[in-house]
């Protein structure tokens, strides 16, 4: 199975964001993803956003994903 997670974007380097999630912080390329901007929410798979998400959608994302033990945030 293959599981993409919200990530929020912190800075952005050109193609390459800094992104977080559960207080840990990796590079990820946006290259893929029109007009993201810091503080943004994206769906990060393989190292790669794939998709803008809103703000509460990833919340709430998050919170399932935290409740039925896949991420621990």
């Amino acid at each position: 199975m293959c599981l993409g997670i919200p990530v929020k974007v912190r800075k952005i380097l050109g193609s390459m964001a800094d992104v977080e999630t559960g207080g840990v912080t990796r590079q990820a390329s946006i290259a893929l993803v029109e007009d993201v901007r810091v503080g943004d929410f994206v769906i990060l798979h393989a190292g790669f956003a794939i998709q803008k998400v809103d703000e509460q959608d990833a919340i709430e994302t998050l919170r399932l994903l935290e409740e039925i033990g896949i991420c621990n945030l």
